[in-house]
């Protein structure tokens, strides 16, 4: 008799319908990042004269250079004290009109919340880190004036505000911000 080994075969068969189970359990079970920007809306369409003059009092000027360095109106700053000149800026109440600003009324800071507006002006060489942190910045400023407005005039903090009451407060302190890269 001859000495032949069996060699039992595997069933390949069904080696691809387990590799895409598998692949549609992974793709099913994997939670991917909630990738978070920056909320801002795109202004509203201009009607009637859109080539209005601003007074030069009533623009913030932020610039990033390409060292990431920042720049207000031309000075050096650091970002953690943005905030604080920007409500000082905005809430300056410089021609009386607002009645609710709590500002000092100085002559180079804006006229009005409705009228101050924040130009960003930043380098394409710039990070992108120090422009986040400038925008976040802003975004705090803006926060801590609505939030005092909310208390104050409603008694109530801004995630309690009606949809009715939050309007009220945007329009009080609206976020009027123009963007543009330098060369």
């Amino acid at each position: 008799m001859k000495n032949t080994r069996f060699i039992p075969e595997i069933n390949a068969g069904s080696m691809a319908d387990i590799a895409f189970l598998l692949l549609i359990f992974f793709l099913v079970s994997t939670t991917l990042p909630n990738d978070k920007g920056i909320v801002r809306g795109l202004p509203p369409k201009c009607i009637g004269d859109c080539t209005a003059d601003i007074a030069e009092r009533n623009i913030f000027k932020i610039e990033i250079n390409k060292n990431n360095e920042l720049l207000i109106n031309t000075i050096p700053f650091e970002v953690s004290e943005l905030p604080k000149a920007l409500i000082a800026f905005i809430d300056n109440n410089g021609d009386g009109s607002c009645t609710y600003c709590k500002g000092s009324a100085m002559e180079q800071y804006s006229d009005n919340p409705a009228k101050a507006i924040i130009s960003i002006h930043a380098s394409g060489a710039s990070s992108y880190k120090i422009y986040i942190a400038v925008q976040a910045a802003i975004t705090k400023s803006y926060l801590e004036l609505r939030e005092a407005y909310g208390t104050t005039y409603f008694k109530k903090s801004i995630a309690q505000l009606s949809e009715e009451e939050l309007k009220n407060v945007r329009e009080a302190y609206p976020l009027l911000i123009s963007e543009a890269t330098l060369k």
